[in-house]
Order: structure tokens, then sequence, then C-alpha cells
């Protein structure tokens, strides 16, 4: 049974949370959640409050259905990180120039599935 979740327009760039995404690829669910509780990035809660949603979805989910899950038995199946849309903002420079600042988003998936 998986479990979904997504984040969109997270204010970071899809390369960077690529990096966290990285590591928990694959690894149950308790092991992730330690390894993102020590990981000084950025993304690392955001992609830490995902995988506790998906595992909140999956009990409900269960409960609703009659179905039994057990929270040990689930990984991380999948996660995706894709490029969302960029904010430009524009910065003041000599001689009347400007210059783009461009603020990049992400969107992420994650998915949970039991062994």
């Amino acid at each position: 049974m998986e479990s979904t979740v997504h984040l969109r327009h997270a204010r970071v760039s899809a390369r960077k949370a690529r990096l966290v995404a990285d590591l928990i690829r694959g690894k149950d669910v308790g092991q992730a959640l330690d390894t993102l509780a020590f990981l000084p990035k950025k993304t690392a809660p955001m992609i830490k409050k995902l995988i506790e949603a998906a595992m909140a979805n999956a009990e409900h989910y269960a409960e609703h259905h009659g179905q039994t899950v057990n929270v040990d038995e689930l990984y991380v199946k999948s996660i995706q990180i894709g490029a969302g849309p960029t904010m430009q903002r524009f910065r003041p420079r000599a001689q009347g120039r400007a210059t783009p600042i461009l603020k990049q988003t992400a969107h992420i998936t994650v998915v949970l599935d039991a062994r």
C-alpha cells in the first residue's frame, strides 16, 4: 500500500534538494527520519515533515479501509524533486542598469510503501 505526499513551490532550488533526497532514497522510514534530524541542510526539515505526513496518511488510509499497516515496515519507495516556477526579481546596478535575481522553487514528491 503506497502513501504519496507532495510539497509544491518549496523555496529551495531543486539541485540542492536532490542532495538530501539522494541520502534517504530506499531507506526505512525510521532510518530516514534519523538521518534528516541531524542533517544541516535547509531541505532536511521539509522532507522530514513530508515523510511524517506520508506516514500519517498511510495510517489513516489503512484505518479507514479496515486494513492494518505497521509503521516499522514502511520505507521510502521513491522521492522525486522537480524544478518549480522561478521568481524573478531585479537589483539596480550602475549606470541605470538592472540585473535579474532568480529565486528558484522546487516540487517534492515522497512515496512510502510497505516491504
